[in-house]
């Protein structure tokens, strides 16, 4: 296992759901606080600095550190808990899978349950079950019991899935790639720049409760004040059956890619430019993404203050939004490559002709 799988199974495998984070920002501590000034704002956003040129411009990375979880809402006299999805689920990727209350007391362990499908109406079990009807089952008879286990409202509930190098050794598994690897690719960006110059400042920033409105995007952009961001993000794979080709061609394996156009930003173009024949001068193969459904931490980035030049780059993942999502490290690799080398280029004299 090198640095780079070892650095992914830590960020991926703590956890850090909305307003929760705590845990992956102590990873990033941990792998920052040799090379990069840390700070965070007052909503929790992890933010490393490194000084390369102090008359340069400020150059934002940011991934968010969130993944997508639960919150516990109330436990029944039966002693189950009914829960608050906290980001986007898909109710089809629930039932059945471990969980992970994380109380005062302990962890407790529990599996997502619903009314079994033996005493259902032919016609009900052709419907998908939805997370209202649902519960955790973490072994109890009653709700004293649950209290016991220190159990109470407002808990959080993590994924439990730890990280997998596949069969194909170059392929990995795990929960909260979404988005773990942007916060991963921020943080060895900033310690490779950090040790080889850049003609800038660089912060790299792991943001809270993107999954639930880009909150900590917002906040983090005061204590930076970026000069330009670069957005790092997953983006979905749609090599998998069931997707047309005009729905998305992003294939896992094929490269890192760049959103064009999310429902919340549109590129620099001149950054966006940049990024093309960069990845052109470095032989790495770029994909292009549109994402019409949805945002990412840019939507918050690019229109703070008077305007920030911003891009997002990021690497195709299958089945993101459910307790177990795939990558290629190549693709990985390869993205790492491009934002390092962009960080060098963001000069001063570069930067400000974004916006000429």
């Amino acid at each position: 296992m090198d640095q780079t799988e070892k650095f992914l199974k830590d960020i991926t495998e703590v956890g850090g759901i909305p307003g929760y984070e705590h845990e992956v920002r102590a990873v990033m501590r941990e792998y920052l606080q040799d090379v990069a000034t840390i700070e965070q704002d007052k909503m929790g956003s992890f933010i490393g600095k490194h000084v390369g040129d102090v008359d340069g411009p400020r150059v934002m990375l940011a991934g968010h550190m969130d993944e997508i979880g639960f919150m516990v809402r109330l436990v029944t006299k039966e002693g189950f808990v009914k829960f608050q999805a906290l980001g986007g689920w898909w109710d089809q990727v629930l039932l059945g899978h471990r969980v992970l209350i994380r109380t005062s007391k302990g962890d407790v362990i529990g599996v997502m349950g619903a009314k079994p499908p033996h005493l259902l109406e032919a016609d009900e079990r052709k419907k998908v079950v939805e997370k209202k009807d649902m519960y955790i089952d973490v072994g109890a008879c009653s709700e004293d019991e649950v209290r016991e286990l220190g159990v109470r409202p407002g808990d959080p509930i993590i994924p439990v899935s730890e990280f997998t190098v596949m069969a194909n050794p170059s392929v990995y598994l795990s929960k909260a790639f979404d988005n773990r690897l942007g916060c991963a690719l921020a943080a060895q960006t900033l310690r490779q720049v950090a040790e080889n110059g850049h003609p800038n400042t660089a912060y790299a920033v792991g943001t809270v409760q993107e999954e639930v409105g880009l909150r900590g995007a917002k906040t983090s952009a005061f204590v930076v004040e970026p000069d330009v961001a670069i957005v790092l993000e997953v983006d979905i794979a749609g090599d998998v059956p069931g997707i047309k080709p005009e729905e998305s061609s992003i294939k896992m394996g094929g490269g890192p890619t760049m959103l064009v156009y999310d429902a919340r930003m549109i590129p620099n173009l001149k950054l966006r430019d940049m990024v093309i024949a960069l990845a052109e001068e470095l032989d790495i193969p770029l994909q292009f993404s549109a994402m019409s459904g949805g945002a990412t931490d840019g939507g918050m980035i690019h229109i703070h203050n008077e305007g920030v030049p911003s891009v997002v780059i990021g690497v195709p993942t299958r089945h993101i939004h459910s307790h177990n999502a795939i990558i290629c490290r190549e693709d990985y690799d390869r993205a790492l490559a491009l934002v390092v080398e962009l960080v060098k280029r963001l000069d001063a004299a570069t930067v400000a002709g974004l916006t000429d």
